[in-house]
């Protein structure tokens, strides 16, 4: 038979002891809801692929760590734009220059395999932003861009923008079509905004990628 003393009525408050696992079970849920919410936030804003009704880009398919700042354009729902670690944003786009030498082709290639391309340049604003980039330590020399001689005196953009003449920032005296000088570089120790030059497409030179800003 049950004793009597040992049973608990109701309405009786139960041992001290239940209510402090109760309690302690609550912390536990609320502490780890809280872990779970601030992993998500650090994935969203180092993976930006937290929307899940766009494509990602094919630069986002390379990268997996960004940095992000709130400044965007006016009208943009979005709060964020971002470009990947070690990439210097400039407006709508990110720019990646590279420490080591490849021909242009390769140098072409190898911005396409990350999800970019050879830096096209539309405008004086961002020749000047370029040009004090390349200036930048580590100390480098020329920098392949994305403008190259399609034939003989008719310049081309790797993404097919058309080549503007009177928006275009040569050295002096350059482009001169010497043999087989069909690619162009942007010539760091030239001390004007007119830095670009002509030169072969075999030389081993830095370059500098482009690709669209990521906004989220």
């Amino acid at each position: 038979m049950m004793d009597h003393q040992s049973r608990v009525s109701p309405g009786t408050a139960a041992p001290a002891e239940d209510r402090s696992c109760s309690w302690l079970n609550i912390w536990v849920f609320l502490t780890f809801a809280l872990a779970i919410k601030a992993a998500f936030v650090t994935i969203c804003f180092v993976v930006p692929f937290c929307h899940s009704t766009d494509q990602p880009t094919a630069l986002q398919q390379q990268f997996s760590e960004w940095k992000c700042d709130s400044a965007v354009p006016q009208g943009t729902a979005r709060g964020w734009t971002c470009c990947p670690n070690g990439w210097r944003r400039f407006q709508r786009s990110c720019y990646f220059l590279s420490l080591d030498t490849m021909s242009w082709t390769e140098s072409e290639q190898n911005c396409t395999g990350m999800g970019s391309q050879l830096v096209v340049i539309n405008s004086k604003e961002e020749q000047v932003f370029l040009s004090i980039l390349i200036e930048q330590p580590p100390r480098r020399e020329n920098f392949y861009i994305g403008l190259f001689e399609e034939k003989v005196g008719k310049w081309q953009w790797v993404d097919k923008t058309p080549y503007n003449e009177s928006a275009a920032f040569w050295r002096r005296e350059e482009p001169n079509y010497f043999s087989g000088e069909n690619c162009t570089v942007m010539h760091v120790f030239e001390k004007s905004l007119n830095n670009w030059n002509d030169v072969r497409s075999d030389l081993m030179h830095h370059r500098i990628c482009e690709a669209a800003a990521v906004t989220l």
